[in-house]
This record gives structure tokens, sequence and C-alpha cells, in this order.
């Protein structure tokens, strides 16, 4: 099983072989210290690699779909694909692209792209851990926190093979060895994982194919040195590539796109307009009527299409290193997405004595990715266009990313008597340059404007104190002291820059152009208390603190745009966002055992929110007409406050139950947004929810297993699964959502020893509906509509699959 492929296609390792009937104790580190899951006074959910399999999790979207109170947002800048994700945690939905609020782990070591969280293979547990956990983990942990553990190798050899064929041209090879190098003193694993699938969705356009199609080839290796009983070091390296075809996106519109001789290619699906802002800004600008799409989104009025047949034009302007920050070696060929990680870790645990433990982590990522777009998203070949070598108009966009991180970290666990707790420093540094461009016309490199490095340096010095003051009452103090340095470098060509944000002049490649430093300290206050061994209560506050942010995109632009931004509110530095969250849970077990269950309620009051403002100038010089660019500002508070919970209930020998609920609302107390108000005339947002996360959601599994009659060693499972999310609205504005999502799986298998065969149907019942949804324009040759928001882009589902599974255990 491979977690962290967006393949739901793909099943799991079949259950039949080993049910899990009691989990017994699950242990999870969410306090930097292994506790058990019951216990430990923080929300936290932990799938171990049994019940992943349980439940035919293999991926973050399989993931956020089974856990209430998740979302996966891959919805951005007109497309939706693996290229870019946003987890989001509670309702805490980051307003601008590059924003994050939940940070992701691997066996603890930090991961600043979320993305390399994707490719993990065969893992042991993974837990997602609700709240701010800045007192822990640092930067990005606003909403919350995901760790994924791997596996330890063992002292025998011990082997896998999986083999998997589906329908849509699903297939899946993985196989995983471990075993002795030099007794239990040294030992490996090594694991492999090849899949692929054709996409759901045909494409009407002219070369035909389909749209969302993907595949990943991932590779790891793991070390475990044991030269005494008391210290361990274990290092693991990943290697992934992921190559997909052009997305399956489609857009909704507000208004018809016509071929050349006036016939309808996607028509109007507008029931709405409203008495719009030229300007969007409070104060400014003048009245306009602006057609859109209200209520809940509409089913497609046209075929999906898009034109991604690759020709000799577009393979060589990708084969071009300038203005390039991707290398054309490790970049896109074609239409459709590539991408390249390499993750390293260390981790050494030195036990100095049963009351202190010593633990040393460092590591280090390396990720590179780019995607050609369709960005118009439409068969647009019946609109002739003589400057365009196609002979019709059409918008190739090109998008990339560069990024990498290193990491370090040291700490102390004691124990000494009642007290017990942890104290450590870590330190992070993070660099990431992007870049991209396209036309309507003959492409060359002049199109592509590459950016500059943008760098973050964190250290962090943390503690954390618990007190048993009696064998029941226990309170804890945890805090984080942080300091967050950021930089912005020019493009390594160098560059020259108007004058408003920053003096005009040329600054040469690589120079620094701004750099800012902030320090914070985020507290978190814990009281629990055990009523009996079976049933325990907690209460907690905690403050968290989300990085600063740069808008060096702007520094590119002319005089009158960045004095346009700065009248917007734009500011070139922006503040760290804040969050302070009072928490309320209980957890326990009832029925001897056969009932697990837990329960939390939570307010969270996030202050300085980031929010995107979005400024169009009129510039004569652009093709367009206008100019845009994005902007950010601290000018955002919103109220977040819910309840979650969940239970696992062992009926019989035969009947397993499992599910969870959670109600995550929002509610907007401040916020602006230039594109949203240029749209709909508004600028009080009070009393809104945020944008592209569910406020309810839910999920309901039902295990059925047992011994086959007559067959040694032989068992079968039978395991059904559904999965809600409520409806996401597109903007903050809460006049556009998707509609709510019922998922239904259904698989079964039966084994024998260490052979097992397993069938599956994902998405049973065949659901359309969209799983993402962002605000976007109406594209066409006229550019009439790129003023104002248009049209709504919509992610397409995964339809159903069918699909057989083989696993061998050696």
């Amino acid at each position: 099983m491979a977690l962290g492929v967006a393949t739901p296609a793909l099943a799991a390792e079949p259950a039949a072989a080993a049910p899990v009937e009691d989990a017994g104790t699950i242990t999870v580190t969410a306090r930097k210290r292994s506790e058990d899951i019951l216990k430990v006074p923080v929300t936290v959910t932990a799938l171990t690699a049994e019940t992943l399999a349980q439940k035919g999790v293999i991926s973050m979207t399989g993931l956020a779909q089974s856990t209430p109170g998740i979302n996966i947002n891959d919805n951005s800048s007109g497309h939706a694909d693996r290229s870019f994700q946003q987890i989001v945690i509670r309702g805490f939905t980051p307003s601008t692209t590059l924003a994050t609020t939940t940070s992701m782990f691997i066996d603890g070591v930090a991961v600043a792209s979320p993305s390399a969280i994707m490719s993990i293979s065969d893992p042991k547990q993974v837990e997602v851990v609700k709240g701010p956990q800045s007192a822990y983990y640092g930067r990005n942990t606003f909403a919350g926190a995901i760790n994924i553990s791997t596996k330890d190798p063992t002292s025998e050899w011990h082997g896998t093979l999986l083999g998997m064929v589906g329908t849509r041209d699903n297939y899946r090879l993985q196989g995983s060895v471990e075993g002795p190098i030099f007794g239990d003193v040294l030992t490996f694993r090594i694991t492999g994982d090849r899949w692929a699938k054709s996409g759901s969705w045909a494409n009407n356009a002219a070369g035909g194919g389909t749209l969302g199609d993907q595949k990943s080839t991932i590779g790891t290796a793991t070390l475990l040195f044991k030269p005494a009983p008391n210290f361990t070091l274990k290092l693991f390296g990943l290697m992934s590539e992921d190559r997909d075809g052009a997305p399956a996106q489609a857009r909704l519109y507000a208004y018809d796109i016509k071929s050349s001789s006036g016939a309808i290619i996607a028509p109007s699906q507008s029931n709405c307009s409203f008495q719009g802002n030229t300007r969007g800004v409070a104060g400014q600008g003048s009245a306009v009527t602006n057609a859109y799409l209200c209520g809940v989104t509409p089913k497609l009025a046209y075929p999906v299409s898009a034109n991604v047949t690759n020709n000799d034009a577009l393979r060589s302007w990708l084969s071009s290193p300038t203005n390039r920050i991707v290398d054309p070696s490790e970049a896109v060929d074609g239409y459709g997405l590539r991408r390249i990680s390499h993750h390293a870790h260390a981790n050494a645990e030195w036990v100095i004595n049963p009351n202190i433990t010593a633990t040393v982590l460092a590591g280090y990522n390396r990720e590179v990715w780019s995607t050609v777009i369709d960005l118009d998203g439409l068969d647009t070949s019946s609109i002739t266009y003589a400057a365009n070598p196609k002979g019709y108009w059409d918008y190739p966009y090109l998008i990339e990313r560069k990024t990498n991180d290193w990491s370090m970290e040291g700490r102390l666990n004691y124990k000494f008597g009642r007290l017990r707790g942890v104290v450590g420093a870590s330190y992070l540094k993070a660099q990431q340059l992007q870049g991209g461009g396209g036309g309507f016309a003959a492409l060359s490199p002049a199109v592509l404007l590459p950016g500059g490095k943008a760098e973050s340096r964190t250290t962090g010095m943390f503690f954390g104190a618990t007190y048993d003051f009696t064998d029941k009452l226990s309170a804890s103090v945890e805090g984080r002291y942080q300091i967050d340095w950021l930089g912005a470098f020019a493009r390594p060509s160098g560059q020259t820059i108007q004058a408003g944000y920053l003096p005009a002049g040329t600054y040469t490649g690589g120079s620094m152009l701004a750099s800012a430093k902030y320090n914070n300290f985020t507290p978190r206050a814990i009281v629990n208390y055990q009523f009996t061994p079976s049933f325990m209560a907690y209460a907690s506050w905690a403050k968290g603190v989300n990085p600063a942010q740069f808008n060096t995109a702007i520094l590119a632009t002319s005089s009158a745009i960045q004095n346009a931004a700065i009248a917007a509110g734009g500011e070139l530095s922006i503040k760290p966002e804040k969050v302070t969250n009072y928490e309320l849970g209980v957890k326990g077990k009832l029925l001897d055992g056969r009932l697990r269950y837990t329960a939390a309620a939570y307010y969270a009051q996030w202050r300085d929110q980031i929010n995107a403002i979005s400024i169009i100038v009129a510039d004569p010089t652009s093709a367009t007409g206008t100019s845009f660019q994005n902007v950010s500002a601290n000018t955002g508070n919103v109220d977040l406050y819910g309840v979650e919970g969940d239970f696992s209930l062992k009926v019989n020998d035969l009947i397993t139950l499992d599910g969870a609920g959670a109600i995550n609302a929002s509610d907007i107390k401040q916020y602006r947004s230039t594109t949203v108000s240029q749209l709909t005339g508004m600028f009080d947002f009070s009393g809104k929810e945020m944008k592209n996360t569910s406020k309810y959601s839910a999920n309901l599994g039902i295990l059925l297993h047992g011994d086959l009659p007559s067959v040694s060693d032989g068992k079968w499972f039978a395991r059904f699964d559904w999965n809600f999310k409520s409806g996401m609205w597109s903007n903050e504005a809460n006049i556009l959502r998707t509609p709510d999502r019922h998922i239904f799986n259904l698989r079964g298998g039966v084994s024998k020893g260490n052979v097992s065969v397993e069938a599956f149907v994902n998405n049973l019942f065949n659901n359309h509906t969209y799983t993402s949804i962002g605000d976007n324009y109406a594209i066409d040759n006229t550019l009439s509509r790129f003023g104002f928001y248009s049209a709504a882009v919509v992610g397409l589902p995964e339809l159903r699959t069918f699909g057989l599974q083989l696993k061998v255990k050696m």
C-alpha cells in the first residue's frame, strides 16, 4: 500500500489476512513522546497500517475523504490537479495559494512542501493532530499537523509482492523486502511502487484521450542501526516521480463562449447577477453589473474538453532552459504534470538512563515540479486565430516551482516521579523559486517570467512539562519561542524595479530585496482528569502563529500597479497570523473495551488573517489591455468553532463498526478581497463562512470477517464504507457552493496463509459531484471577461472503478 498517491482506484492491502478486531493500545507521539491515544489530552486521529488497509486508504485524498474535519483543496489559478494541494483542517482554509495552515512530517521530520507527504510507501501509522501545535511543531501548524511514521526493518527476512489490475487502465505493482545485514545490529528495508491509471473523463477535443491520467513511481530505503540496547539510529530515504496527463477539470460559465462563426461552444449557466465594483476597493471604482452563478453548482452543460495535444512547437518551447526555474531535464515535456521529490532523514535515539532519553533528528527535502495547462480549459479549435501556429485560439500556460529545505532538532525526554516532559530546540531553512508564463500566439522563452528566491529560516526552542497532582489529575504547560527570518531575493538574471515599494533601480541577480524577522512565543496549557481507568476528560488553551509572507511578485510590476496595490492595502511584508484556541474533550472505552470513543469541542479566534488582494490596472502594453497582480495583507479576522467525534465498536466476532463525524463552523468577522468585491459589490463579509471547506462531514464503516469453513488458515472479509462531505463555498461571499458529496466503497477478499485475493469497487454509485471549486474567468479570444470573476473552475471526480488485487507475503 502506498500512502500519498492520489489514486482512489487502487485497493489497499487485503484486510482478510489479519482483520483488526481490537486494536488494543494505540500509541501516538503528538507531544514528542509516546502516549496512549485514549489518554493523551489532544485531539488526534491515528490510522495504523491495519486500519488503513481495512478502510482502503492509500492517499492523502483518501485520508481526507475518510477523516471528518479535513478537506483537500487542489484548485488554484485555473487548474485542479496534483501540482497543488492545500490540507484544510477544521475550516482553516489558507487564503493564498502559497500559504499553509497544516504542517507535515515524516517520522517527526519537517517537510516544507505538502506534495512530498503524498509519496510515502507502506506507512506504519498516520497521525492527524488537530488544533494549533505550535508549542511542539512550530511554523505552519496553525490548524494542526500530520505525521507519517515509517516501518522499522526487522532482523528476519520478509518480503511482499502485490499486483493490481482494474478498470480505466488501472494497474499497480508493489514490492518490499527487509532483513538483516549484520544480525539484529544492522537491518534494512527497501520498497518499490509503480502505479498508473487513465482518467475517468473523455476529452471531447481533437486528439481525444482522457483527462485525469496519472502515474507515479516511488522507492524507499531504510537502514536501522542498533549497536547497543540503549542506542538506535534510523536512516530513511525516498525518491518519487509523478507523471500526469492534463487534469480532469471543467468550468461553469457565467457568459457564453462562442466560435468564430458565432456558435456557442460552452453556454452560460448564470442564474444571477450582482451590482459589482470596478476596483473592488471601498470608496473607489464605479458600479458595474456582473453575471455569475448562485446557489448549488449545476451539472455541466457541455462536453468536457481541453486542447492538450502536444506538438513540436510546444516541445521546442519546453526544451529551452532560458527563463526557466526547473531545468528541462527534470521538467514536463508536454501538457500535464511532472514532479520529482527527494526526501532523506536521520533519527538517533539514546536512552541515557531510565529517566532521560536524548533524540536528534535531521532531514532534507528537494522537490521540483512543472505543469503545462490549457489555461482556457476548453476546446477552442473553432475560434480561428492567425497569430497562433495551430491556426486557432489557444492559451497554453507553464507553471513551475522548485523547493528545498533542511532541518535539525534535538530534544531530551525526561521523567522524574510525577513530573515528565520534553525540552528541545529546532532549526529549519527552506528555499523556494517559482515562475512560468504562456500565451495565445507563438510561444518563446520571452513569455516566461522566473521569480526570485524566497527563503525562510526558523529557530525554535520548546518545552513541555506534565505534572500528576494525583493519580487522576494532571496538568501540562508547554511552549515554544520561535524566531522567523524571511528574505526575498532578485531573480537570478537580475531585476529592474520601478519606484513603489522599494527605491527604483537595477538589482543584481540573487541580491536581497527585502527581509524581516519575527519573534513569537506560543504557549499551551492543558488540564486532564482520569475519572476512571476507561474515561478521561481534558480542557486546553493554546496560541498559534503562522509565519509571515512577502509580496515579492509585485516588485516586478510597473509603478502604476505598485501604487494601486499600496492604495488597496497590499503590503510588501505581511505580519504572521495568530490564533487562540480553546478546547474541551473526552476519551474512553465502554462495554468491556469493545466500544472506544473520543469527542472534542473547540473555539478558535483567527486574527490578522492573511487575505489575497488582486489588483487590476489598465495597461496598454498588455495583450489583455489590463494587468493583474495578486498581493496580500493582514485584513481578516475569523472565529471557528465545532464539535468532532469518532468511535469503534466490536459488535461481535463477526461485525465491527467504526465511524466519525464533525461540525466545523466558521464566522467571518472581518475580510477583504478586491476580486470578490469587484464581482459582488460586497465589502462587509461579517457572518459569512470560510471557503473550500465542508461544514459537515462524517463516515461510517461496516466490517464483516471470519474464518473460511473447512479451509485451514483461511479467512474472509467484506467491508462497506460511506464517506460524506457537505458542499464547499467558492468564495467568502457564500454565493456558490458544490453539492453535498456521498461516496460509497465496497471491498471484500479471502486469504489462505500468506496469499490473499481482494476485489473492490470504489465510488460504488458512480457519484459525479465536483471535488473542488474556485472562482476564475471565462477565457476566450475577446478577453472581455478577464476583468472580473466570470466562471468557476471545478475538479472532476474519479468515477466508479472495479479492481482485483493479489498479494503474497514471504
